[in-house]
C-alpha cells in the first residue's frame, strides 16, 4: 500500500498521456526495441526520495548521465520484470521490496529506436543499495523529492547540438547536472500532478565536457539525449 503523499502520481499515472510526456510515441507498426525503467519513490528521515543512477563516466556511451535504472526487455519479460532485474543488477535493490502501483505510457526514443516503459514503485521495504555494476554506474543517488521541486535546483540545459532541455541540479555540491530523457519524465510528470513550482527557466547550464569524452580520454561527438542503455540486460 503506497503512503498518502504518493497518491498524487498514482492518479497522475493514469490520466498522463504520451503527448503530455513528450513529443515522440513509437510510430505505428514500427520495429522499435523495447525497454523500460524504474521510477522508485522511496522515503528516508529526510521524507520522500528518488532513486537514480549516474553513468560511470568512462562509458563510450552517455558517459556521466543520470537515468532510472533501466534497459532492454529480454525475451520473455514484461516491463515490470524488466525494470526490477536491471535495478537490481545496477544497484543490488531487493525486487521483493518493491511494490509496482502504475506505469506510464511507453515512450520513443528515436536516436536508439527504443519504445521505453516508466514503471512506477514504491519501495515498502528498503534495502542497502550499492554500485552493483561498478563498471556501468559511478554513483547512485537518492534524491529527495523536496529538493527536485526546488526552483534554486531548476535549470535548462544546452546541448552543444543546440537542444535545450528542463535540468536539475543534484548531489551533496549540486554539480550533477540531471537532464535528458530523465529529466524529461520528472519535470513533466511533477507538472502533470502539480508538485512543480515556478523557475526561472532562463538559468541556463552547458553539459560537462566529461559528457563528450570515452574511455580512451577523446572527444566524442555530442550524443543524443536519451539517457538509455543498449542490449540485453543493460
Amino acid at each position: 500500500m503506497i503512503p498518502d503523499w504518493l497518491e498524487p502520481i498514482r492518479e497522475g499515472a493514469h490520466s498522463i498521456t504520451a503527448d503530455d510526456l513528450t513529443r515522440f510515441v513509437p510510430p505505428e507498426g514500427s520495429d522499435a526495441r523495447r525497454g523500460a525503467v524504474l521510477v522508485l519513490f522511496g522515503e528516508d528521515e529526510h521524507g520522500p526520495e528518488l532513486l537514480l543512477t549516474e553513468r560511470s563516466h568512462t562509458m563510450r556511451s552517455h558517459p556521466g548521465q543520470v537515468s532510472f535504472p533501466g534497459g532492454s526487455i529480454d525475451p520473455g519479460e514484461t516491463p515490470y520484470d524488466a525494470a526490477l532485474r536491471e535495478a537490481w543488477e545496477e544497484t543490488g535493490l531487493d525486487p521483493s521490496g518493491v511494490e509496482v502501483f502504475a506505469e506510464l505510457p511507453e515512450l520513443w526514443l528515436p536516436p536508439s529506436n527504443f519504445a521505453v516503459t516508466p514503471v512506477l514503485g514504491w519501495w515498502a521495504e528498503p534495502t542497502p543499495v550499492t554500485r552493483h555494476s561498478v563498471e556501468e554506474v559511478h554513483a547512485i543517488h537518492r534524491v529527495p523529492i523536496t529538493e527536485l521541486v526546488e526552483p534554486t535546483y531548476r535549470v535548462t540545459v544546452r546541448h552543444p547540438s543546440g537542444w535545450n532541455g528542463p535540468g536539475f541540479l543534484i548531489g551533496e555540491e549540486r554539480d550533477v547536472i540531471l537532464w535528458g530523457f530523465t529529466a524529461g519524465i520528472i519535470s513533466r510528470l511533477f507538472d502533470h500532478v502539480g508538485w512543480s513550482k515556478p523557475w526561472d527557466t532562463d538559468r541556463m547550464h552547458d553539459l560537462p565536457d566529461y559528457m563528450f569524452r570515452g574511455q580512451d580520454g577523446a572527444a566524442r561527438p555530442p550524443q543524443p539525449n536519451t539517457n538509455f542503455k543498449e542490449g540485453p540486460g543493460r
